[in-house]
């Protein structure tokens, strides 16, 4: 059977999105068909509209979902029809060299659905981070489906599928964030202010948010950080040392990804402590660094791919945190749009004027 369905698509680079019927089949062997409830718009969609991902158009757009699975294909045995999920984009394979050395975080092989979506001409689409999620169905391999509790909001919970998630494990996965610790997050959109909620959630006790823009500032205190840096005003390396007794903090995140950032990050560190890179640079960047220095200051440099997140692991432990008042995922919300407003949404989000802004789709999907 294939279904009919209202789905978000870009057919060519930079060309505005546009709401068009698209056709999506039943699951078959290792499929699920899941009814989309809510889908955040993040920074990887608009880097897809802009060609900075592939050439491959049209795109299906959309990544960061919850859902309700409707149909699974033959073999499934994670997911039943009516599970509430959370969409991912790291199907682990469990047989790749990391898998077999028991780290399937760092899987080397996730997979995505077989089938392809079209649109009504038959034209195959491209579904973003193989998901395709601003669309009332979608087609994934049941592998991309994590269950998680009904009574949570969908529309807060689905953040975990992508930049809350690559934030927050910036910091507990990735930077293996302790108590006490001191922690600085340069950058605080969305995914640095998740970092800093995920230093809170670790137990630092220093954490100091640097950005440009004092909006961003101000708000990542409210949520957590204690100290602010306004980097167009004071040099935060020098900001950073003031605020830790002159020695630097114990982990610093880049959630901007440029070369000017991660350099501040790396110096901004204390002695033998751990950089993480979680912003994602554009193919063009480089950077420079005296080797001596990468010698004599010691430590890590580590870049943070999804947060190093196993979501069969980290999604339920998030969720349940969120239950119980410990992490706010709420205040990731700033508006909830229908699946008609994206364009705007992307410009809101250029501006800085929005952590996240999340379509909300019905779940009664005529087929």
């Amino acid at each position: 059977m294939v279904h009919r369905v209202q789905a978000v698509v870009v057919r060519s680079k930079n060309a505005p999105v546009s709401l068009e019927t698209i056709l999506v089949p039943d699951p078959g062997p290792g499929e699920a068909l899941v009814d989309i409830l809510t889908c955040g718009v993040c920074h990887t969609d608009l880097h897809y509209k802009q060609g900075a991902i592939n050439d491959d158009y049209p795109f299906l757009l959309g990544h960061e979902a919850t859902g309700v699975v409707a149909a699974v294909g033959d073999g499934v045995t994670n997911v039943v029809p009516g599970d509430r999920v959370i969409l991912n984009w790291r199907a682990v394979c469990g047989q790749c060299r990391a898998c077999r050395r028991g780290e399937a975080q760092y899987c080397f092989n996730t997979f995505n659905a077989t089938q392809k979506m079209t649109l009504e001409d038959g034209t195959e689409l491209s579904p973003a981070l193989g998901i395709g999620a601003f669309a009332e169905k979608t087609l994934v391999a049941a592998g991309q489906c994590t269950k998680v509790d009904e009574d949570v909001d969908p529309a807060a919970a689905g953040l975990l599928g992508c930049g809350v998630m690559a934030g927050i494990g910036a910091a507990i996965n990735t930077g293996d964030v302790g108590l006490g610790d001191s922690v600085a997050v340069i950058g605080c959109g969305g995914v640095g202010i998740a970092a800093i909620v995920g230093a809170k959630l670790a137990g630092a006790t220093t954490i100091i948010a640097v950005d440009i823009d004092q909006r961003k500032v101000d708000l990542a205190v409210s949520l957590g950080a204690t100290h602010g840096v306004n980097s167009r005003d004071d040099d935060p390396v020098e900001a950073i040392r003031s605020l830790t007794e002159g020695n630097g903090a114990n982990v610093v995140i880049d959630a901007v990804g440029r070369p000017e950032t991660f350099t501040q990050a790396f110096y901004a560190r204390d002695l033998a402590g751990t950089v993480v890179l979680v912003g994602v640079p554009s193919p063009e960047m480089t950077i420079e660094l005296p080797l001596l220095d990468v010698f004599g200051r010691g430590g890590a440099v580590k870049s943070s791919w999804y947060g190093d997140c196993l979501p069969s692991r980290d999604f339920p432990m998030l969720v349940s945190h969120y239950k119980r008042g410990n992490l706010d995922l709420d205040a990731f919300v700033s508006e909830r749009i229908g699946l008609g407003d994206i364009e705007e949404a992307f410009e809101k989000m250029h501006r800085g004027e929005v952590l996240r802004s999340v379509v909300e789709i019905s779940a009664a999907v005529s087929s």
